[in-house]
């Protein structure tokens, strides 16, 4: 059975195992707009360059197991040298608290389905729950129907969260192919500060798809940063779904680092509604064997003076496919708008590649804009130079890879987050030098 009837005929059996019910008439709706739209194909145009063909012809098991073996070592290596910071673990779609730190105070800081369990946070999911995500996406809406397990964080008025918040969802101990929808929410109100470091590990052979969306909302002169660290095994495919919406004077930054997961989607919504706003999208890529890696990014400017940038690189080797679609919308009162977006892709095997596509849609006149792709491969009189110097080609080429890459780590605050994507890049470059 595909994955497409799978959702169709669990959704009865999923509907009657929850305890809260307020949202029921919401998921039958989603589901039936699911049903309507059906996974996209590559004749859809965001889809293109995008087969998902591997991800929906399999089966999957749509309540995992609860139980699992996960040692201290084994969760140990997950770490980022973070003994100063706080995380939660979900481990196969549930809350493990024996797992968690959790220091911080005057925060509501709770699991997604503790929340929606819980009659006094109804106020908040009514004013913000799927309130921005994309109604006319599969995948947004396939979330909603299924969603149950996830990260949920409100930081009131001028409180800053001086630790970064790691969470971990992790599977394991499944014995099929298993399918979650993960949801978060994070609200951070006038004037309040936090930063957030998600990833995701599949800890078995069996394959796991993962479908997350996420709402960030950030109020005036509040500060939100989301750092996803994607570097999965070879039998995990992630589809996440990113949606972040400010107000005025605020400041809001989605890094993505992907090394990791045989397909990978990522799909990034930045909505501005208010004057003086600043928005940072950098991702780094570095794949290989026949892994798929797709970014799509789009900045709605709806009001005057913000700014937007986007700095994505890409290091492709033997068969790897990358892509990278971004757009920029500016509305025609979004005057004053500083809107910047690059693309920058280097090419190692002769069998990967890369489609990018970055694309502007301007209708104010008074705007400073500019977008920009290259595609190509190491420069060779840099090579030169370098192993003239005594180097090895292999530390050259990390090297020069490391320098192409680094600007879209810039503006990484968290130096344990930034010594790690270094690490993976030096193993991914298969090389054992420190940066």
């Amino acid at each position: 059975m595909a994955l497409y009837d799978q959702i169709i005929d669990n959704h009865g059996e999923f509907l009657e195992g929850l305890r809260h019910r307020f949202l029921d008439e919401d998921r039958k709706s989603a589901l039936q707009k699911f049903e309507s739209i059906g996974f996209p194909t590559k004749k859809d145009e965001e889809y293109k360059y995008t087969n998902i063909k591997e991800i929906t012809e399999k089966n999957y098991n749509f309540f995992p197991k609860e139980s699992h073996n996960i040692t201290k070592e084994q969760f140990d290596e997950l770490h980022l040298g973070e003994e100063n910071f706080d995380w939660i673990v979900f481990v196969n779609g549930k809350l493990h608290k024996e797992l968690s730190k959790v220091s911080i105070e005057n925060v509501e800081f709770l699991s997604f389905n503790y929340a929606l369990n819980d009659e006094n946070h109804k106020e908040v999911f009514d004013k913000y729950f799927n309130t921005i995500a994309d109604g006319n996406s599969a995948f947004t809406d396939l979330n909603l129907a299924y969603c149950k397990y996830g990260f949920f964080l409100k930081v009131p008025k001028n409180v800053v969260i001086e630790k970064p918040i790691h969470v971990f969802y992790i599977s394991q101990n499944q014995e099929e192919n298993t399918f979650y929808n993960t949801r978060n929410l994070l609200i951070v109100e006038d004037g309040a500060k936090v930063e957030i470091i998600e990833s995701h590990h599949n800890f078995d052979d069996t394959f796991v798809l993962t479908n997350s969306v996420t709402e960030i909302f950030t109020y005036p002169n509040a500060k939100a940063d989301w750092h996803k660290l994607q570097n999965d095994n070879h039998t995990s495919y992630l589809v996440d779904s990113t949606f972040a919406k400010q107000e005025k004077d605020s400041l809001t930054t989605v890094n993505t680092f992907t090394f990791g997961g045989k397909l990978v989607r990522n799909n990034l919504d930045f909505i501005h509604n208010g004057s003086n706003i600043n928005s940072f999208m950098n991702g780094i890529t570095i794949i290989g064997k026949d892994q798929l890696v797709d970014h799509h990014t789009a900045v709605h400017h709806k009001t005057p003076n913000c700014e937007s940038y986007q700095n994505y690189k890409g290091i492709f080797k033997d068969n790897a496919h990358g892509v990278f679609n971004g757009k920029v919308f500016v509305d025609k009162i979004a005057q004053k708008t500083n809107a910047y977006q690059q693309n920058n892709n280097v090419l190692l095997s002769e069998g990967a590649t890369i489609d990018t596509k970055p694309q502007l849609e301007i209708f104010a006149d008074d705007v400073k804009c500019s977008h920009g792709c290259t595609v190509g491969q190491l420069n060779e009189d840099a090579l030169f130079y370098l192993r003239a110097r005594g180097i090895s080609k292999k530390e050259a080429q990390a090297l020069l890879l490391y320098a192409f890459a680094n600007d879209a780590m810039q503006n990484i605050d968290i130096e344990p987050l930034k010594e790690k994507v270094s690490k993976l890049l030096a193993e991914k470059l298969n090389v054992d030098i420190e940066f």
